[in-house]
């Protein structure tokens, strides 16, 4: 019994060591200094993952963004999945965009397309017209 109460720590330190050193430790430091000195080992628990998987967020963020193209607002759509807003971003962020979000940016690239060969048709038409114009009040003024 006696060896028992004379537990020296495996680092070689002396029993009032330790003691020492565990007084001086906020009370959560102590019990673990305490448990490496006797030798104990806690195995670190990996904690539970919890909500949804990969292939569920997905899903979850292609219905919302489905929900705003229908005309939804983006916050209602989101209440509507039951997540929060900054869930929403974030898996938006980590999953990038879906594969309807990628046709829509090629409709918005083939949008731009024509909207910039409108505009050059509408300025070469302008032109002409001020061409015009600017040749009449010439000729009444008797500039040419």
């Amino acid at each position: 019994m006696a060896d028992e109460d004379n537990h020296v720590p495996a680092d070689g330190a002396s029993p009032t060591e330790v003691e020492q050193r565990a007084a001086k430790l906020p009370a959560r430091a102590r019990s673990a200094a305490s448990g490496k000195a006797r030798g104990d080992v806690k195995k670190s628990v990996k904690p539970k993952s919890r909500g949804l998987s990969e292939q569920e967020k997905i899903e979850r963020v292609r219905h919302i963004d489905e929900q705003v193209a229908a005309g939804d607002t983006l916050k209602a759509a989101v209440e509507k999945a039951g997540i929060s807003d900054q869930a929403y971003y974030q898996w938006k962020k980590a999953f990038g965009s879906t594969s309807q979000s990628a046709i829509a940016e090629d409709d918005e690239f083939a949008e731009f397309i024509q909207l910039d060969e409108e505009n050059r048709r509408l300025r070469k038409l302008l032109a002409e017209k001020l061409r015009t114009e600017n040749a009449d009040l010439r000729r009444r003024l008797g500039l040419k």
